[in-house]
């Protein structure tokens, strides 16, 4: 590995790497955004160990799954990848549903691509199918305003009505 890219933190903004331009195993490119000798991930690949320290870890993460195979995940790929760029303070994501099959089965993806948002650890969106550049960006615009206590007193009214249904 001294050769490659050696991560070294996740961020709100994404993943950085120390090291030259060589990508590790399972990782694109580490030399989008470059400072000093540090490199910096626009998107990252998540794995079953990983996926839930990302989540935890970061404010606003976009999931989006595709596979190799899947025309509209490749057509998809260029817009998520520009929209990562002008948003370094959201995690882009990617899962590769055939290497990932345990993560795909956990979110219940039978459509690829699809596209997952978190905002503060709360999972507020899921969607199959390419969003085109326009709708993404409108769907990053509602993420990041959306009223994450307004969200919570939601949560917390719907799961106190189902505790008393369950003992009624």
């Amino acid at each position: 590995m001294a050769d490659g890219c050696k991560q070294i933190r996740y961020t709100p903004g994404g993943v950085y790497f120390r090291g030259n331009t060589t990508p590790l195993v399972g990782v694109e490119s580490c030399n989008q955004q470059t400072t000093g000798d540090y490199f910096f991930m626009a998107t990252v690949d998540i794995t079953k160990e990983t996926l839930q320290s990302t989540i935890d870890d970061n404010d606003i993460v976009l999931i989006d799954f595709w596979a190799g195979w899947c025309g509209p995940c490749k057509s998809f790929a260029p817009t998520y990848e520009a929209s990562s760029d002008k948003h370094p303070n959201i995690v882009f994501a990617k899962v590769d549903t055939e290497d990932q099959q345990e993560v795909a089965a956990n979110f219940g993806i039978r459509s690829i691509p699809t596209l997952v948002a978190f905002r503060d650890q709360i999972g507020i969106f899921s969607q199959p199918g390419a969003l085109p550049g326009e709708a993404l960006e409108d769907l990053i615009t509602q993420i990041e305003t959306l009223d994450m206590d307004e969200i919570r007193k939601e949560i917390d009214t719907e799961e106190a009505k189902a505790e008393a249904d369950a003992t009624a």
